[in-house]
């Protein structure tokens, strides 16, 4: 198949793309290179699937890319780019809206004229507002502007699914986490600094909890719902294992051997405070298993942190 990925040079984008070209797929990858952070961590993030003849690879930006070139014969659309975090959307709501929304709406102007098989679209449990623990019949109720642009992505694609057959699929990313995670995310965070003999931030008293994705469990899921998923449908993916912040820090003090060094400050404006995927509606439809553990996966974070020299 053909596909196209955006945000390409991302977390979840790069190891999307690389699981699509090793399956013999034709990966058309697309991002703006926008600087939310830096950009030789995308490059990094590329590293594996530059030369690959299975992989071609744009910067564009969906705002105002002809987009129609990079649709052409495309059998789905894994459409991944958007602009993340929840603290920078009080204050750069424009650069959310117009990459969430305005983004979002031009891609699928687009995917309205061709013969697409799927258009899968990532979402975020951040929809779900500040506990995120039902199923995705569960009212919405975001509590950041992150939250609300990502919200707002999710009903355009849906409508343009309810009105001219863009074969969309809705899925929210429950924390995803791993190797090549986003450096403005928590466990790049803590991991970097702990090995460092940094202070780290906690935000709030450590018990919010999370329910946490491996990027391999996440990316099976996306792969899975390109094949499967239902036509108009939203999915929750998740890991299957909650826990809380002050765990996932005791734990990243065994697998470093470093002591954390812990500043507490307060909750910050639109901060979540318990997620857990309820993934029935996954594992019924899409045959979605996660299978990594936490520990496993944080560990693997921790020897990606020290393969780049962060000691």
């Amino acid at each position: 198949m053909r596909c196209l990925v955006t945000g390409a040079a991302g977390f979840i984008g790069s190891h999307l793309s690389e699981r699509l070209v090793d399956e013999g797929h034709e990966v058309t990858g697309l991002d703006a290179f926008l600087p939310y952070y830096p950009r030789a961590t995308k490059e990094r993030n590329l590293a594996g699937l530059r030369g690959r003849s299975a992989f071609r690879f744009y910067e564009d930006d969906l705002r105002t890319a002809a987009l129609n070139p990079y649709l052409a014969g495309v059998d789905v659309v894994y459409h991944l780019a958007a602009m993340p975090g929840l603290a920078a959307s009080w204050t750069d709501f424009d650069q959310y809206m117009t990459c969430n929304l305005l983004g979002t709406k031009r891609l699928l102007e687009t995917a309205r004229g061709t013969a697409l098989q799927k258009f899968v679209h990532a979402s975020t449990s951040s929809v779900y507002g500040r506990d995120a623990l039902g199923d995705e019949q569960t009212l919405p109720r975001p509590i950041s502007p992150y939250g609300v642009t990502k919200l707002a992505a999710e009903q355009l694609a849906l409508a343009y699914q309810d009105v001219f057959g863009v074969p969309v699929t809705v899925l929210r990313y429950f924390s995803v986490y791993g190797p090549r995670q986003r450096p403005d995310m928590g466990y790049n965070i803590f991991i970097g600094r702990m090995l460092r003999d940094e202070q780290i931030v906690v935000f709030g008293d450590g018990e919010q909890t999370r329910g946490n994705t491996y990027i391999t469990d996440c990316v099976e899921a996306t792969v899975l719902a390109a094949q499967r998923g239902q036509v108009s449908e939203i999915y929750n993916i998740g890991g299957g294992e909650a826990q809380s912040l002050n765990w996932v820090i005791a734990t990243l003090e065994e697998l470093t051997g470093r002591q954390a060094h812990i500043q507490h400050q307060p909750p910050r404006p639109g901060d979540q405070a318990h997620t857990m995927a309820n993934i029935r509606k996954a594992q019924h439809d899409l045959g979605y298993e996660p299978r990594t553990p936490l520990r496993e996966g944080l560990a693997a974070q921790v020897a990606w942190h020290q393969s780049l020299g962060v000691s």
